[in-house]
């Protein structure tokens, strides 16, 4: 098999171009033709040709003011792509890291069928520790992981909040307003912590792992023992959290 790099002469240069337009159409949503044929050099007409083509084939699509994002097709490829990557491997020795540095358990947790799904974990060792567990479930929208439901887009966000929402403890937010309104403060501070609204002896705290275009992927956790917990444990789990997110989305392309 030949492993050689293509040479200039082995691209087909109206791809190449076309395959540009699409990066720059996904790190610059809503963007205008104008821009795009700016960022990339070329003349508009040469990249409208390429934008209807790609528009046609769902990896664009077009707004009612006239600029340009990701299409649905895009987005297939992106979730394929995205579990085509080893992401476990990726994660393990950063969040084996991150638990031994923090003395507690830590877990990487996706969003699965509308709930967050344990792809990975570490547990010290130590006789009183929060025990995870692979394939365990849990609900977007109570606990630390509701930092995963905090990143998807509005519209999804909404869709993917139930009318009613479970009570697991007196902790619980099961007040649609209130979650939205906690879920947008989340978001801007960049983490969650949450003090007994899964389990009312539980601290934990995630923060979110980020695909290539900015996009939720995964969330990194500690969870620890409440009545060991401090303020200052939060916050040290906090910096470790975003350190390990930034190391994981590094090496996702973000």
């Amino acid at each position: 098999m030949d492993k050689r790099q293509p040479s200039k002469s082995d691209i087909v240069q109206s791809v190449d171009v076309c395959i540009e337009v699409l990066l720059n159409v996904a790190k610059n949503p809503d963007i205008r033709l104008t821009e795009v044929a700016q960022n990339l050099g070329e003349t508009k007409p040469r990249i409208l040709r390429m934008l209807r083509t790609l528009e046609r084939r769902g990896l664009v699509r077009k707004s009612e003011t006239g600029t340009y994002r990701l299409g649905t097709t895009a987005i297939i490829l992106g979730t394929a792509a995205s579990t085509q990557v080893d992401l476990v491997r990726i994660a393990n020795p950063i969040l084996e890291e991150v638990g031994q540095k923090a003395n507690e358990t830590t877990q990487l947790r996706i969003i699965d069928n509308g709930e967050s799904l344990c792809i990975a974990k570490f547990e010290p060792m130590r006789d009183l520790r929060v025990q995870a567990m692979i394939g365990r479930r849990r609900p977007l929208t109570a606990g630390s992981y509701k930092v995963l439901l905090a990143y998807l887009q509005p519209q999804v966000q909404l869709q993917m909040i139930p009318e009613t929402l479970p009570r697991l403890t007196k902790r619980t937010i099961t007040d649609r307003g209130k979650l939205v309104a906690e879920l947008d403060k989340i978001r801007r501070q960049g983490f969650c912590v949450s003090y007994g609204e899964v389990s009312e002896q539980l601290v934990s705290v995630s923060v979110p792992v980020l695909a290539f275009d900015g996009s939720v992927i995964a969330a990194v956790n500690v969870g620890a023992p409440a009545f060991r917990t401090q303020r200052s444990d939060v916050d040290r789990f906090i910096v470790l959290l975003k350190e390990a997110s930034s190391k994981i989305s590094a090496r996702l392309g973000w």
